[in-house]
C-alpha cells in the first residue's frame, strides 16, 4: 500500500517556524518527484514546493520564496519542508504529493500520491 503521512503542523507565532515531515511507503522513493502543497479556506489549492529524486533541482513558489525550503533524504523516505518567517497568510491544510518522472512538479492533478494533509495554523 501506497503511504504518504505528514507531520510537524500545529500553531505558530507570526515570525515564528515549522518543520513539516512527510515519511513515504509502497513505492519506490527515489524516482519520484515529491511536491508540497497547500490550501486555506475560501482558496484553491496551491503549489507550495516541489524537488526531484536526487535534491538538486527544486522549485519554490514565489509565495514562500526566501522563506521555505524543500529536502529530501531517499535513504529515509522522507521529504521535509522548513518554514521560517511564517505569516498569517501562510496558514493552511499542507499537504505532500509524489509522482512518477520530473515534469509537471507544480500541476496537482499530475501527482499520483497524497497524503492526509497537516494543518499549520500561524497567529498574528
Amino acid at each position: 500500500q501506497v503511504q504518504l503521512v505528514e507531520s510537524g503542523g500545529g500553531l505558530v507565532q507570526a515570525g515564528g517556524s515549522l518543520r513539516l515531515s512527510c515519511a513515504a511507503s509502497g513505492f519506490t522513493f527515489s524516482t519520484y518527484t515529491m511536491g508540497w502543497f497547500r490550501q486555506a479556506p475560501g482558496k484553491e489549492r496551491e503549489f507550495v514546493s516541489s524537488n526531484r529524486w536526487t535534491g538538486d533541482s527544486t522549485y519554490i513558489a514565489d509565495s514562500v520564496k526566501g522563506r521555505f525550503t524543500i529536502s529530501r533524504d531517499n535513504a529515509k523516505n522522507t521529504v521535509y519542508l522548513q518554514m521560517n518567517s511564517l505569516k498569517p497568510e501562510d496558514t493552511a491544510v499542507y499537504y505532500c504529493a509524489a509522482k512518477r518522472g520530473t515534469t509537471g512538479w507544480g500541476i496537482s492533478s499530475l501527482y499520483d500520491y497524497w497524503g492526509q494533509g497537516t494543518q499549520v495554523t500561524v497567529s498574528s
